[in-house]
């Protein structure tokens, strides 16, 4: 793949089918641009003919992680989300000279749920104010937008409590669903800030008018993530090593690849309605331990290491702490299907497959970002099988 991009030949084609006459010439805004969904999601722009700038956090270096190759296609703008006066710099010299009303994709994040925990301060400020400032100077500045997508997460839902259970929705066989109206539960210093920003997309719309909606994406995945996420430890860890360190086993996911995924933002903020939350994803979801069983097959299948030569070592160091770990996630899209008629199209295994090839062949892009490198934590037995304290 030419600059590891994943929209060529088919998928590119279907792309500029769906949206090219909504994006092309517009002028669009992706903060988070460098980042794993930010990237593949400017890239997909570039690729419609948008004008696009691509807010990237600033860094001594200024080195682009992902979008280099994009460099002149595109305006690059190294600010920060925590900062206001870079922002408004943004808005004043940039975005209100577009000739039309810009679109503002909000994906800047500190997006970790593990890493929160150790960094909550800056999980906040920039989740919440990072959100807060944008929202604020587009106010201040008089910007008027086509729409503003803020990027929600599934972790927000965290677990049912009992006492709201009955405002959840459950199929024929029990399994949780989960939906756009479904009580938020969140369970770590991430998904609280998250559904700040979210509260904050909405208050900004009911005062102000801006034209924001919140999506709220099913456990993404795919090449260039950072390898710290579950899919990416697995995959990275499998490559270089029999053994991979994982905590919880029985928590449930429902994983959407990342080309689902910005076809999900550009669906919303084309079709979708101000003030309204849209969740997707696959509508299905896998246990950790058989995730980590399909990567396995396919890796061995696709040649990367031998068959039956990988196995799970749980290590106290992978749980999340205390009761914060979220059990079950599965995403009921019935309101993007109806509105929009999104649904995702590439399957676990052909997601799985690409997103293995992309680890394998772009060793030096992860090896430096690992958390497992360097030893080993301590095995313990599943909780399942541990003793009471």
């Amino acid at each position: 793949m030419a600059n590891d991009t994943l929209w060529t030949g088919r998928a590119l084609d279907e792309l500029r089918r769906e949206f090219g006459e909504i994006y092309g010439g517009r002028t669009a805004l992706v903060t988070g641009a460098d980042g794993f969904m930010g990237s593949h999601l400017t890239e997909a722009l570039v690729e419609l003919g948008a004008t696009v700038h691509a807010f990237v956090r600033a860094t001594s270096s200024g080195a682009l992680a992902n979008i280099a190759h994009l460099r002149g296609r595109l305006k690059v703008h190294f600010a920060d989300l925590t900062d206001k006066h870079s922002i408004d710099l943004l808005v004043r010299q940039d975005l209100l000279e577009a000739p039309d009303k810009p679109y503002v994709f909000h994906l800047g994040a500190q997006a970790h749920v593990g890493e929160s925990w150790h960094r909550p301060y800056e999980t906040f400020q920039a989740n919440t104010i990072g959100t807060l400032n944008l929202l604020q100077s587009i106010i201040d500045h008089g910007l008027e937008l086509e729409k503003f997508d803020t990027a929600g997460t599934s972790e927000e839902y965290g677990n049912v409590r009992e006492s709201v259970s009955h405002h959840h929705d459950f199929d024929d066989a029990g399994s949780l669903i989960l939906h756009e109206r479904s009580p938020i539960n969140p369970k770590s210093v991430y998904a609280t800030s998250k559904v700040a920003a979210d509260y904050l997309t909405m208050n900004y719309f009911d005062a102000y008018g801006v034209p924001g909606l919140v999506t709220r994406m099913f456990n993404n995945y795919g090449p260039r993530q950072n390898p710290r996420y579950v899919t990416g430890t697995i995959i990275t860890q499998a490559l270089e090593r029999p053994e991979v360190e994982l905590g919880a086993l029985d928590p449930l996911r429902d994983f959407c690849f990342c080309t689902d995924g910005v076809r999900g933002h550009l669906v919303v903020a084309a079709h979708g309605r101000p003030g309204e939350h849209y969740v997707y994803g696959q509508g299905e979801n896998v246990s950790m331990a058989d995730w980590a069983a399909m990567i396995f097959k396919i890796g061995a299948e696709l040649g990367y290491w031998p068959e039956g030569s990988r196995e799970i070592v749980q290590t106290q160091a992978r749980f999340r702490p205390g009761s914060s770990d979220v059990m079950a996630l599965r995403v009921g899209y019935e309101k993007l299907r109806s509105e929009t008629g999104w649904d995702p199209k590439v399957s676990w295994e052909e997601g799985l497959a690409q997103t293995i090839r992309w680890y394998a062949e772009h060793r030096d892009k992860w090896i430096g970002r690992v958390d497992w490198l360097g030893g080993t934590h301590p095995t313990v037995r599943p909780r399942s099988e541990a003793q009471p304290a």
